[in-house]
């Protein structure tokens, strides 16, 4: 694979799984690092995930190399682990706690392989008293405030997305990045590890701050006390669509541009605060106009009074977005199995240009034989790992 890129150079071993592991994996990857995902010899379980997690493998595994490998196959299997070690600059890992230390992976385990790895272990809990607990994305949202926050009074509702999964492996990423310059500095490398729970609990900051200032529990976010009159969801001719009008400047606009002249002339609705004590009222006369609009016509006039406004897409619509065609932000995919998919880029740009796809989503083990000829192994070598079943025959 062609290795190009601001982390071009550096080598990765992915032992991730599911989401957390290989999003932190897609950010290096992406970035231009070599990545190596090492999965068991049946393959990754999250290549064969249905329903809700079908997307999860082809999202989270492109620009990567995978090879098949059995980790409990004795001194075969640790001498493989060991020449990968000498070879990677990263490890990546997202197993249960223990799991790697059981293998003879944990990070004293590696450090004492190549004291220069940078050892990225990303767990449900920080260490504390939580450390040794299973957790989900789920379980984090519930735990660390933000179902709470999301749903109505008493109804707890999780995020429509991983969105916990991803940051906590994104957060890892960042972590990587810092001990890999600290790393140029010291000539050694570190424990880098990030959570889920501590990742969900960054999320809620806002609302900690706010209870730790004002002694008040925040009230969840469909029912809290509102800072904008016009800031809300309105139903249209044909779908329903958010306007949020945030300055006085912007509610003069607001009032031009949909006819609610009547609106800004009236003395009580004259400032932000005298609008909030009759905010009903003001929601009642706009969410009369906007019944006989459709969606696309708000936000196109929103947009030409420059108002923040959106309608409520579901994920398919994104797909024809002309914003994301146009940004270069929708990258055609090849699945394993022939299919193909349309999957977003990172979401930033670097000198104008997207970090765009090097190497499709691999089959498993495609890289396995060529990954052991790079650690030294001889093609007999190599004919001796599959008969001692360390590699898939």
């Amino acid at each position: 694979m062609d290795s190009t890129g601001p982390l071009a150079g550096i080598k990765v071993l992915d032992f991730g799984h599911m989401v957390m592991g290989p999003s932190c994996g897609l950010v290096l990857a992406d970035l231009g690092a070599e990545v190596m995902r090492i999965e068991p010899p049946q393959g990754d379980p999250t290549r064969k995930l249905k329903g809700f997690g079908l997307g999860f493998f082809t999202y989270f595994n492109r620009n990567k190399s995978s090879a098949q490998l059995d980790l409990k196959q004795g001194e075969a299997s640790q001498e493989v682990m060991r020449r990968a070690l000498e070879w990677a600059d990263v490890v990546i890992e997202n197993f249960a706690p223990g799991v790697m230390a059981r293998l003879g992976l944990g990070y004293e385990d590696v450090a004492k392989v190549n004291a220069r790895i940078v050892y990225c272990s990303l767990k449900g809990y920080l260490p504390g008293p939580y450390q040794d607990r299973l957790a989900l994305d789920e379980v984090a949202q519930m735990m660390g405030g933000m179902a709470y926050m999301t749903g109505p009074a008493g109804t707890p509702l999780r995020a429509g997305g991983s969105v916990v999964d991803i940051t906590g492996g994104v957060f890892g990423a960042v972590g990587i990045l810092a001990a890999l310059r600290e790393r140029e500095r010291t000539g050694r490398g570190q424990l880098v590890e990030s959570s889920l729970f501590e990742s969900a609990a960054f999320y809620t900051g806002q609302h900690m701050a706010y209870f730790s200032m004002s002694g008040e529990t925040p009230k969840p976010m469909p029912t809290r006390s509102h800072v904008f009159t016009v800031y809300d969801l309105f139903k249209t001719a044909d779908n329903d669509v958010f306007v949020g009008v945030t300055s006085e400047q912007q509610w003069d606009r607001f009032c031009q541009e949909f006819g609610l002249a009547h609106l800004k002339a009236d003395p009580e609705l004259a400032t932000q605060a005298d609008r909030l004590k009759v905010r009903p009222r003001v929601i009642a006369a706009v969410a009369e106009v906007f019944a006989g609009l459709s969606a696309d016509d708000i936000v196109e006039r929103c947009a030409a009074a420059k108002l923040p406004a959106a309608k409520v897409n579901r994920p398919d619509q994104l797909l024809d977005d002309p914003h994301l065609k146009a940004s270069g932000q929708l990258l055609p995919t090849t699945l394993p199995d022939g299919r193909t998919a349309t999957l977003p880029a990172l979401p930033f740009k670097m000198n104008g240009h997207n970090l765009g796809i090097r190497q499709q989503p691999q089959p498993a083990g495609r890289q396995t034989h060529g990954f052991l000829r790079a650690l030294g192994y001889s093609d007999a070598e190599i004919a001796g790992l599959a008969q001692a079943q360390v590699i898939p025959s």
